[in-house]
């Protein structure tokens, strides 16, 4: 073992430990982020945890939100998950902490992939782990996609060593990289990392094809492929109930042939592209990537006391009110609907960015110049509709994947990487001095330059006018205040922009005097990195955004409306009106709600919501068996308001009512009795065609037991009935039984359960039993010890050859 390289990397690590809890230190107190996205997740969970506390088991459904759903995307413990304790080993620190650590580990490594030294590795890590992107994910709650970042740079690094022949290396990282990435469970943040493997990838064909050594080419990229295919193996169970989840999600294809009002409605396979360009960058917005509040930074920002709008404020209300309102200040100009904060890369690294173009040579910077170029042009969506239209329907699953600004992060780690690049070439001694000049020199003019244009631009093209400045309209001149302000930040920071590059090109510049030894140099760049991204990410991000641990683990307190309801010991639904039923997961705490809060929700139920439950079709609510509902009094205090027609939690019917599609079985919902009748696709379930209920008064059906996965009710009828049961259809895990035989059960009223019900008495159940489950852990298990043998395999051989 190489000691120095040892304890380099004993110092590295250190660093990075100190530099993630330093920066969120209030961790150290036991302190805890509040994060939005955590907060609702908290409610969503609250079933599933309670669930395996009881049974010492996965349940891979609740029924606590959107009426019941798979928990596969909520929180799901798989068997054999090794992965899961690897990460855990990687990610001590508290958290955030523990994700920013992992940051910096994980380009660390990447940059000894790239054989660069490790003072100039650590400098590259802080320079990422500090870009403001990444950093201000975690005050949404963006914590799976903050994961799969992290774990960029060591699948990258892995995929490199291969490259460089380094083959039993290369193998065993990029399988253990691409099992961690995969566990992460951000499959957007993947596929993007797979765009810039593709590009990786094509580089170095062609290099392969003009040095006539496609042999060689074709051999890595099948080590490649088979160390990704056993670290995606490795994580079978959870891609597989995804991908057998996705299907009957909002990602999968609707099955309606008219919009909510009536109108065509256009086919697609995946979500709808207004959706999928919400979040767009504009061509001028990319100068947030090193001008920090080009666009008047995130939605809103504080103003100081010389702003305009401080100053007109106090004029016209006084030093008081104008203390308060300038705290929050609209000052965002872009036409996103809402942004945390600037996606700053950092000036420092972006112009070492230019001067790695100008130095170095070769496939790494034609992949990364082309890597970066790549996900910013992508990432203006709608501000280039001709491009993001044809990825959108040609390019495999690029059509199940929202805000498309967020392809960025390619353009975050590639950045840093050609920066460190570049300054490696630059303390090169292959490399003379004139040649390091010229490129000096034509960085600070490029980039430089480019700072000027962007300022030019932003002038002569906009008006700075921003989408909510309506809400300024009621006191004369406080717009053209805002306005007067968001030219005066994009000027200041233009020239913040300017110094941070002269100060960091002088470095460079009295290096090459020799009036810098590299040490100085390596350390004047650390610091001024740190100096120009920390401040700027401070402003979104700091100590005052973290609350005791107590508060983020129990955020919710039960309200005298949740006491109420809570009395109520049977099995039933709420509706809570006071907030966004599709967008809350707080109710799900306490209650089984009919709404709740997930990107990936069941398709049918959406549309159900869209179609009915936003219009107040109270038959759909009942069938549901919504017995409450929680709505605030003119005064905004939540009161309870029960609902007596409520269809319980199962029914018989008298008429099946056979429709020929789902636009048919939507439309028949608008004035149906639901206590009565039943709608059935005939053409997804043809039994059904001649099926007819036998009238019985006499027929009684109830449930007898609910336990998340497993629901038994009692029937007794005369006749052959049909029952209509209040919970969700997903035939691919729930099963139905008859005194102890399957059965088969339907999907009717667009979302429900039915069942055929033989006369007599019988004992009903369904339990939720998913196969894929089962099946995914065995390829987990073939993949783990596929890809030990394999390495196992190479190691040995490697001995014997070099012996």
């Amino acid at each position: 073992m190489n000691v120095k390289k040892f304890i380099s990397a004993i110092v590295a690590i250190i660093i990075f430990i100190v530099a993630s809890v330093i920066y969120f230190h209030p961790v150290l107190k036991g302190q805890k982020i509040t994060q939005s996205d955590i907060t609702q997740f908290q409610g969503m969970v609250k079933e599933i945890n309670d669930f395996r506390a009881e049974n010492d088991t996965e349940p891979y459904w609740t029924g606590a939100s959107f009426s019941g759903m798979p928990a596969y995307q909520i929180s799901a413990y798989y068997p054999y998950d090794f992965v899961r304790s690897l990460d855990k080993i990687i990610r001590f620190l508290p958290r955030p902490a523990d994700y920013i650590f992992l940051y910096f580990l994980s380009f660390f490594l990447l940059m000894l992939a790239l054989k660069v030294e490790w003072r100039l590795a650590i400098l590259g890590a802080l320079a990422f782990g500090f870009s403001t992107y990444l950093i201000i994910i975690f005050i949404p709650g963006h914590n799976a996609k903050a994961h799969a970042i992290g774990y960029m740079p060591f699948v990258l690094a892995g995929i490199l060593w291969v490259f460089q022949k380094k083959y039993v290396l290369g193998f065993l990282v990029t399988g253990v990289a691409m099992a961690l990435e995969i566990f992460a469970n951000h499959i957007q943040m993947t596929y993007y990392l797979g765009f810039c493997l593709l590009i990786l990838g094509i580089v170095e064909g062609i290099h392969a094809i003009k040095q006539k050594v496609l042999p060689e080419f074709l051999k890595q990229v099948s080590i490649i492929l088979v160390a990704v295919i056993l670290g995606v193996g490795a994580n079978s169970s959870r891609l597989l109930a995804m991908k057998e989840y996705a299907d009957a999600s909002t990602r999968g294809k609707s099955e309606l042939t008219i919009n909510p009002d009536g109108s065509p409605k256009e086919a697609t396979k995946g979500l709808d592209k207004d959706y999928i360009t919400q979040f767009s960058y504009a061509k001028l917005e990319t100068f947030n990537l090193f001008i920090p509040r080009f666009m008047g930074g995130g939605t809103v920002e504080k103003l100081d006391k010389d702003s305009e709008f401080y100053q007109l404020i106090e004029e016209k209300a006084g030093k008081k009110v104008a203390d308060d309102y300038s705290k929050q200040v609209l000052t965002y100009w872009g036409d996103q609907p809402i942004v945390e904060a600037p996606a700053y890369i950092g000036v420092v690294i972006f112009f070492l960015f230019f001067l790695g173009i100008f130095l170095l040579k070769g496939r790494l910077k034609q992949w990364l110049v082309a890597a970066t170029v790549f996900s910013i042009v992508l990432s203006w969506g709608r501000n280039l509709e001709f491009l993001t239209n044809f990825f959108i329907d040609y390019v495999p699953l690029y059509n199940k994947f929202r805000a498309v600004s967020s392809i960025q992060v390619i353009a975050e780690l590639c950045v840093p990487v050609l920066g460190i690049l570049g300054l490696k070439e630059f303390f090169s001694n292959e490399i003379s001095t004139d040649v390091k000049k010229n490129a000096l020199k034509k960085a600070v003019y490029v980039f430089g330059g480019l700072i000027v244009v962007g300022f030019l631009a932003a002038h002569i093209s906009s008006s700075f006018e921003g989408l909510r400045d309506e809400n300024y309209k009621d006191l004369p001149g406080l717009i053209e205040a805002v306005i007067s302000d968001r030219k005066a930040m994009l000027f200041s920071d233009s020239i913040r922009s300017i110094i941070f590059m002269l100060i960091a090109a002088g470095f460079l510049w009295f290096f090459l005097q020799n009036k810098f030894k590299k040490g100085i140099v390596f350390v004047g760049l650390g610091l001024l990195i740190l100096a120009d991204q920390i401040p700027v990410n401070k402003r979104y991000l700091n100590a005052d955004d973290f609350v005791s641990a107590r508060k983020v683990e129990k955020p919710f307190t039960a309200s005298e409306a949740d006491k109420l309801i809570l009395e109520d010991k049977s099995h039933f639904r709420v509706a809570n009106f006071a907030k966004n039923l599709m967008e809350d997961g707080t109710t799900s705490y306490f209650h089984q709600s009919i709404g709740g809060y997930h990107a990936a929700k069941m398709r049918r139920y959406q549309e159900l919501f869209e179609y009915q439950i936003a219009k107040q079709n109270m038959q759909v609510l009942n069938m549901l068996n919504t017995k409450y509902f929680i709505v605030p009094d003119q005064s905004g205090v939540l009161q309870v308001q029960q609902n007596p027609d409520a269809n319980g939690n199962v029914w018989f019917v008298n008429t099946l009512k056979k429709v020929q599609n789902a636009t048919q079985e939507m439309n028949t919902l608008d004035s149906l009795d639901t206590k009565t009748t039943a709608i059935v696709d005939v053409n997804m379930f043809s039994e059904l065609e001649n099926f007819s209920i036998q009238k019985d008064s006499t027929a009684s059906i109830s449930i007898e037991k609910y336990a998340v996965t497993s629901l038994t009710y009692q029937s007794t009828s005369q006749k052959e009935q049909f029952a209509v049961f209040s919970e969700i259809y997903y035939d691919k895990g729930w099963n139905a039984y008859i005194d102890g035989k399957s059965v088969p059960h339907y999907s009717v009223n667009y979302v429900l359960r039915g069942m055929k019900i033989p006369a007599g008495n019988h004992r009903i159940e369904f339990k939720f039993e998913p196969k894929v489950i089962q099946q995914g852990s065995l390829i987990s298990l073939v993949s783990y010890g596929l890809l030990i043998f394999i390495f196992l395999f190479g190691f040995v051989y490697e001995i014997k050859k070099n012996n």
